[in-house]
């Protein structure tokens, strides 16, 4: 159980650092690379960034909730 959980966090581990990778920062980033840097001339997000936000967001909550279960899962002992 404990390596199983151990191989989840890596593999969301990975995936969030890419994730975070792909957001656009002040210099563009990775994201101008994958055609992430236009930008719309409203001036708002757009759809493509919200839905990156979202996944950040959802993929990060999972990663703290599977480091708190995996702790305490050390701890006890299973």
């Amino acid at each position: 159980m404990i390596l199983g959980l151990s191989i989840f966090v890596m593999l969301l581990s990975v995936l969030l650092i890419l994730l975070v990778l792909l957001h656009k920062g002040k210099g563009g980033g990775l994201s101008d690379m994958f055609g992430g840097g236009v930008t719309s001339s409203l001036g708002g997000s757009s759809v493509v960034e919200r839905n990156l936000d979202r996944m950040t967001i959802v993929i990060s909550v999972a990663w703290i909730l599977s480091i708190v279960v995996l702790g305490l899962l050390i701890n006890r002992g299973m």
